[in-house]
């Protein structure tokens, strides 16, 4: 007999790893900071208000959560962008 088992979603699309400044757009529910000092250009959140965290430096290991349609990284940061 097998064992169902609960799958854990959160991973189930795949993720994106960016290193470059290009423009990137898509749906994201979770960006994992992979290098420190990482920064953004431009990171726009379809479900936050109040200020933006662009220009801000992230140490690796940060994590931030939203739904996120689009992000571009200031020169020389490294992120891991999990789809939605």
């Amino acid at each position: 007999m097998s064992t169902l088992q609960a799958i854990d979603n959160t991973y189930s699309i795949g993720g994106d790893f960016v290193t470059s400044t290009d423009a990137k757009t898509g749906r994201w529910n979770r960006i994992v900071i992979l290098k420190n000092n990482t920064s953004f250009s431009v990171l726009t959140a379809q479900n936050w208000t109040g200020n933006s965290p662009v220009g801000e430096s992230f140490p690796a290991g940060f994590e931030i959560q939203g739904v996120f349609t689009a992000f571009t990284l200031n020169n020389g940061g490294a992120v891991i962008a999990y789809k939605i």
